[in-house]
């Protein structure tokens, strides 16, 4: 027959145990989580630091664009009136809602 003491060092011994186990489960969800955390944040700058690089890169070609450009630059707000004699004559288009495909 086990004796109190034994029965409780016993009790004790497997309460420890479990508690070690458990304590490490815990942490290893926490460094697995603080682990994954930190990759996103890792990505989210990785994204932001490409954006601006690419905003970068899109003023600096508008730049060089703007400077290639000739001095002067046609208005092209207003279409040139049709030569005389034109084949094509200049009509409003108007779109409809109906739908009589067939």
């Amino acid at each position: 027959m086990i004796g109190k003491f034994e029965s409780n060092k016993d009790l004790i011994q497997e309460l420890t145990a479990s508690g070690a186990k458990h304590v490490g489960n815990i942490a290893t969800i926490i460094t697995g989580t603080v682990q994954e955390v930190t990759r996103e944040i890792g990505e989210w700058i990785t994204d932001a630091i490409e954006m601006n690089e690419a905003a970068a890169a899109a003023r600096k070609d508008a730049a060089a664009h703007r400077e290639t450009l000739p001095d002067e630059v046609p208005d092209e707000t207003q279409p040139e009136p049709p030569a005389a004699g034109s084949a094509f004559v200049e009509a409003e288009v108007v779109e409809t809602d109906l739908d009589d495909r067939r």
